[in-house]
């Protein structure tokens, strides 16, 4: 047991399997099912996975950050399009699938020249206010659906189903019991998939030895790295609303330094990257300005002209960058690419001159999973999850129970009983009581309330080691205990106060294998657990299993904290005399050079003793600096005006005196 922990103390890289693993790896013959969700706890090991946000749209499957956004998306189409399916039990579709059937209805009604007047005359013209897109689709759908009824009808017929499962499962004895090894099925070839029970020798034959980083002087900041047609590696991309990023990342990886378990760390090798951003999508409306020009005509204003600029452009940028990088995208093993709509597909496959992507390139996946803006960070975060072992924990009883149910659901109706029901209305209770308890905790050691949260816990019955709810979320299985979440949180006061009054324990583990003081990310709380130490003694708890350095008393702690206190004061003083200083001096060159000039200009005037006079010109173009090209041409104006006038003045004058 202890063997199989050490194993899964870091992050299993598919490309560079332990030993161990690797030589007892296995393919298991049934695999997890959706049906056995409750079974089956899967523990994705990526450090980017955010919390799930508190607001959602069950029947779409989107969350919302903030309850606007939950109310905006509740009166889109995208939600009304949805709810009809429901309504018609069909089954319902992603924003990207809603994406694509717009544009191409889109496409269909700006292509269509036909001038039958038929029942169809709604699905051609071009719609004019929001929500006749939508019916429109509705319509559609439904007259295809009913060919498509007519047409597909005929024998021999091939439909299309679920497919595969994402994930292949493996087994292997050093492993915990009851626990199996997730890997990606895009990850393999067609040929590699095809070969089945070969797939394991494939894995073996896929093992990459880590590269050490080499060591950088003053001189040379950028590292030299194997060549990238000699490195197996992958090609990521992403394009949708303007957005691109593309990644090419070598399987071998960067061995960095050992982390504070002792376990040696791998970091992915980027080859190349790149991220484009164009203006092209319409704010608050949604939608590429193509695919409404195309429904609704071409517009005018300025705002859409810089769109199809920056459409043209940035497919131009695009195509560009996918030349320059053909020779990494033809030697990579897969090409893995995101997107969405007609237009998106088009930059990428063309058909165009010198076109790198094609459709037919069996290399071409999608992402098994699901994606968000197109960046550099969600290009890495997606290589992680693509290539790291998902550990699935099986409960054996949740099986057998599962499936002893569903045997009494198909003989017999259940009868209700007063104690089951309790039973399950209790357990829901109990867990709404754990999450409240941990929102009001977290919030109080955000703040720094150390009193507030000793209050908290013993008015409501809470032991030190309370153990936060949902554990499932990734904040909760980094931070599990108020303790733990003090000290990620660097809160100082908080947990000198949880060790000292409350004896909290500072040797449990958290998901990952680390201690609370291995979670502190500033010196002062650091410090307050090694004062914590130095106050509870030696004999409280087993400081070196809690990794807690040697203790430091309470005034030495305040004396270095005044020291470092002093010396930043020190030092921001030195900046702020040297700053003066040079404010002067600059100043005072200024002076200089200004009366010099003035000096100068005196000496070399066109008469003695006088300053130098300045022409019409000059004078004309002094009054004139600073004004706008309109304002100079009204002063021409009214300056000619004058001087018309005094010609005249003059004119008259002189007939006067004749």
């Amino acid at each position: 047991m202890a063997q199989a922990q050490e194993l899964l103390k870091r992050p299993l890289y598919i490309f560079d399997l332990p030993e161990g693993i690797l030589a007892t790896l296995q393919l298991k013959d049934n695999e997890p099912t959706a049906s056995e969700d409750q079974a089956y706890d899967i523990e994705a090991r990526s450090s980017d996975e955010a919390a799930t946000p508190s607001t959602s749209c069950a029947l779409c499957g989107v969350l919302f950050e903030t309850v606007q956004e939950q109310r905006g998306h509740v009166k889109s189409d995208f939600h009304g399009y949805n709810l009809k399916q429901k309504m018609r039990g069909r089954q319902t579709v992603s924003e990207t699938e809603f994406d694509k059937l717009l544009e191409d209805l889109d496409e269909s009604i700006s292509g269509s020249d036909s001038d039958e007047d038929s029942e169809d005359d709604a699905s051609q013209r071009k719609p004019s206010e929001k929500g006749d897109m939508l019916a429109i689709l509705l319509k559609k759908q439904a007259n295809i659906s009913i060919a498509g009824q007519q047409k597909d009808s005929r024998p021999g017929r091939k439909e299309r189903g679920a497919g595969k499962p994402p994930l292949m499962w493996f087994c292997s004895p050093l492993l915990p019991p009851n626990s199996s090894l997730g890997i990606y099925r895009a990850i393999f070839t067609n040929v590699e998939q095809e070969e089945g029970n070969d797939i394991v020798s494939t894995i073996r034959s896929k093992q990459y030895a880590p590269i050490p980083i080499p060591k950088t002087s003053s001189k040379d900041s950028h590292p030299e790295i194997l060549p990238a047609e000699k490195s197996p590696h992958y090609f990521l991309c992403m394009v949708g609303g303007g957005h691109f990023a593309a990644m090419v990342v070598s399987l071998s990886p960067k061995s960095g330094g050992k982390n504070a378990m002792g376990v040696e760390e791998r970091q992915a090798r980027v080859l190349a990257h790149k991220t484009f951003h164009r203006y092209t999508t319409r704010r608050k409306q949604g939608g590429a300005q193509s695919a409404s020009d195309a429904a609704k005509g071409a517009a005018h204003s300025a705002g859409s002209t810089l769109r199809r600029y920056n459409e043209v452009a940035l497919t131009n940028e695009i195509r560009a960058l996918l030349a320059e990088w053909r020779p990494l995208i033809n030697s990579a093993e897969l090409l893995f690419v995101r997107a969405t709509g007609n237009t998106n597909r088009r930059t990428l496959y063309g058909p165009y001159d010198g076109q790198v992507l094609r459709y037919s390139d069996p290399r071409i996946r999608g992402f098994p999973f699901n994606t968000r803006r197109a960046t550099q960070g969600e290009l890495m975060r997606a290589f992680v999850e693509l290539t790291r072992a998902k550990v699935s924990y099986i409960n054996e009883a949740a099986l057998s129970t599962a499936s002893v149910k569903t045997d009494q659901a198909a003989t017999s109706k259940p009868e209700k009983s007063p104690s089951s029901s309790s039973a399950t209305s209790k357990a829901p209770k109990e867990e709404e009581a754990a999450v409240s308890h941990t929102a009001q905790l977290q919030s109080l050691i955000r703040r720094s309330k150390a009193p507030a949260v000793l209050s908290y816990l013993s008015s409501n019955s809470l032991t030190p080691e309370f153990t936060f709810e949902p554990s499932s979320t990734q904040h909760n299985h980094h931070a599990p205990t108020p303790l733990h979440f003090a000290a990620s949180t660097n809160a100082p006061a908080v947990v000198l106060a949880l060790l000292t009054k409350v004896a909290a324990d500072p040797t449990i583990l958290n998901g990952e294998g680390k201690t609370s003081f291995e979670l502190a990310g500033d010196r002062a709380t650091r410090d307050a657990f090694r004062v914590a130490r130095a106050e509870l003694g030696e004999e409280s708890w087993d400081w070196d299993k809690a990794r807690i350095p040697a203790p430091l008393t309470k005034r030495e702690a305040d004396k270095r904290g005044e020291r470092e206190r002093k010396d930043a004061e020190k030092k921001e003083a030195d900046r702020r005399r040297a700053e003066m200083a040079r404010l002067r001096d600059e100043q005072a060159a200024a002076a200089k050079q200004k009366e010099q000039q003035g000096s100068s200009s005196r000496k070399g005037g066109r008469s003695l003793g006088l300053g130098a006079e300045k022409t019409g010109a000059e004078k004309r173009e002094e009054e004139a600096r600073g004004m706008t090209p309109e304002m100079r041409m009204k002063l021409e104006r009214e300056r000619r005006a004058r001087a018309a006038e005094e010609r005249i003045r003059k004119m008259r004058g002189a007939d006067e005196a004749s």
